[in-house]
């Protein structure tokens, strides 16, 4: 009896479960590059990058002045640059967290470009460098202060913004924005705990006190 032979399979069919795989492998990974390439840069520097920008510019002292007096703070701002910025006074006596806001806010406006230290270090710009989106103010950093001594009977925004401060230490103002007892109480239990001359005002040092001052009990 003779037995049908079933003919094999042409040479150029034998392998196409392995070409299917092998394509479909291919494709997934094209597409995996692609959507990589596609997704945003992330946002703003890591603080990696920025402590190794302050080691280089300051040595990490946010009270220094250059030796030409020109430059101050852990970023070596000048003052031309730091007022740009919304910094005021000196930027050596600001806190730390105004500090490192007005380099975020700086890097926002012009990238890496203002600090020698950035090209040195090989810093490389990301998706919000130069953008010119202003950063949100955090909560430990001090508004600008709004040029305005506020005394009893005064309403206005800036002091709904200096009350709702004072009650990270525990006053429960509501925010009306009116100077009353209650605000009245407080202005005195900040200026005492600050050494401030107790005139029951709230000027520049009064308002940034709320933020970068010992604590007041209420």
């Amino acid at each position: 009896m003779t037995v049908a032979r079933v003919p094999a399979p042409p040479r150029w069919r034998r392998p196409l479960t392995r070409v299917l795989v092998v394509a479909v492998l291919a494709a997934g990974l094209q597409a995996t590059v692609a959507m990589l390439a596609a997704a945003p840069a992330g946002a703003d520097p890591t603080s990696a990058q920025w402590a190794a920008l302050r080691m280089c510019e300051s040595s990490d002292n946010y009270t220094v002045v250059a030796a030409n007096g020109l430059y101050y703070g852990a970023y070596q701002f000048n003052l031309a640059t730091w007022r740009s910025v919304g910094g005021t006074g000196y930027p050596n006596q600001a806190s730390p967290a105004d500090q490192d806001y007005r380099a975020l806010y700086l890097y926002r406006m012009r990238g890496w470009q203002p600090w020698t230290c950035g090209n040195k270090l090989g810093l490389r710009p990301d998706a919000d460098a130069a953008s010119k989106v202003v950063p949100a103010l955090p909560s430990d950093v001090a508004p600008t202060w709004p040029g305005v001594i506020y005394d009893y009977g005064a309403c206005a925004p800036a002091l709904r913004t200096w009350q709702l401060r004072m009650n990270t230490y525990g006053f429960a103002f509501d925010g009306t924005g009116c100077y009353y007892a209650r605000t009245k109480a407080a202005v005195a239990a900040l200026q005492a705990a600050n050494g401030l001359t107790q005139d029951g005002q709230i000027g520049p040092d009064t308002w940034l006190a709320a933020w970068e001052g010992k604590a007041p009990s209420p």
